[in-house]
């Protein structure tokens, strides 16, 4: 038995007619940069998040980065972010001149602890980007607390957790703005690179649609540096027809999470938590043991994909040096770099599939035993 991470073929295979249909609408059109079915997509999003306005991009992490310059984010800033995420969050913030300032993570969310980050706050601090890392909304009633008490401007990364819902209202909806990445494997993933910010003020919306174009408003008169970062239409029509079908997914994700739950929850093993209140949308299914390098060569000898999200903490990395962070300075994080481990999950897969990848952690295990 052969089993992938992720299998986007088998997810096109349930959607050939509606897919190829939509890719024949917009071949037909001979618009392929913006154009009608990006502004329905921006619409459709902004609808099932609960926000007024939304602005296609070219990628999540140019989301992020004209999320940021949309609040008037820059050159001294500071900027709080999860020790404990894809290096684009903190990418991001370096891009506009900002400095990352790292929080340590919750040891069985891995998203952001937020009680830990008041200490952190100074005068330069400005913004706020809570990570809804694997798909586990970050406790956003304490980031409001705090966004409140210090007036910070909040940027959810919801790039992981499209469908996710805390106290019942979808994350996305609660913040300045909200960044998604529509990169294939997301939960809502197209046929190539997109993404979009997300909002309910008009002012940070129109800033985003004029950063996407060169800076212009007025076609070839540019009024600030913008970029060259649209939604193609192919992307937008062929995310139109997976919206529809998102809900289903995630419910299947979430009953896949229950099946791992019974099998694994008696090995000595940390398996995914859920907070009180929230519905996990599962992009990841993402398991914790001291040797995970014994599970994931085990499970390549049985064909069964994993992968390792993230093994550096993006304070460390190459571009964060100058910030003078050494290793250790985020216990948590460290340790979730080195023992966590994403083990498939995916829609398509089936009971047999996960009775097959148990067993071959289960016997991972027994070796080490």
């Amino acid at each position: 038995m052969t089993i992938p991470l992720v299998d986007l073929v088998a997810q096109y295979h349930t959607l050939k007619p509606e897919i190829d249909q939509a890719i024949q609408r917009v071949l037909e059109s001979g618009q392929f940069i913006l154009g009608s079915e990006v502004s329905l997509l921006e619409e459709e999003v902004a609808n099932y998040l609960g926000a007024k306005y939304a602005v296609g991009v070219a990628s999540g992490t140019d989301a992020l980065i004209m999320a940021l310059r949309a609040l008037d984010i820059g050159s001294g800033d500071e900027v709080l972010l999860p020790a404990y995420t894809f290096f684009a969050t903190a990418g991001a913030v370096l891009h506009v001149g900002a400095i990352p300032i790292f929080v340590d993570i919750d040891a069985q969310t891995y998203c952001m602890d937020v009680y830990l980050a008041q200490s952190k706050i100074t005068s330069r601090t400005k913004a706020i980007i809570p990570v809804h890392l694997f798909g586990h909304p970050v406790d956003m009633e304490a980031v409001f607390e705090l966004s409140e008490t210090y007036r910070l401007k909040v940027i959810e990364d919801n790039a992981q957790a499209f469908g996710a819902e805390y106290f019942a209202k979808k994350t996305g909806s609660f913040s300045d703005a909200a960044c998604l990445s529509f990169f294939p494997t997301k939960n809502l993933g197209g046929y190539g690179d997109g993404g979009m910010v997300v909002t309910s003020h008009a002012d940070i919306a129109e800033k985003v649609r004029m950063l996407r174009t060169h800076g212009w408003r007025k076609k070839y008169f540019p009024e600030e540096l913008g970029y060259n970062s649209r939604l193609d239409a192919l992307q937008a029509a062929i995310l139109r027809v997976k919206l529809s079908h998102v809900d289903e997914w995630n419910q299947r994700r979430r009953q896949l999470a229950q099946e791992y739950k019974v099998r694994l929850e008696s090995m000595e093993i940390q398996i995914p938590s859920e907070a009180t209140n929230i519905k996990h949308a599962y992009h990841l299914y993402v398991i914790r043991y001291k040797n995970r390098d014994r599970i994931r060569q085990v499970l390549k000898e049985a064909n069964v994909s994993s992968d390792v999200y993230y093994p550096q903490p993006p304070y460390l990395a190459t571009p964060c040096r100058k910030l003078g962070y050494q290793l250790g300075a985020f216990p948590i994080s460290d340790l979730a770099s080195k023992e966590t481990l994403a083990i498939p999950l995916y829609p398509e897969m089936n009971n047999a599939q996960i009775d097959y990848i148990v067993a071959n952690i289960q016997r991972a295990i027994g070796l080490n035993t």
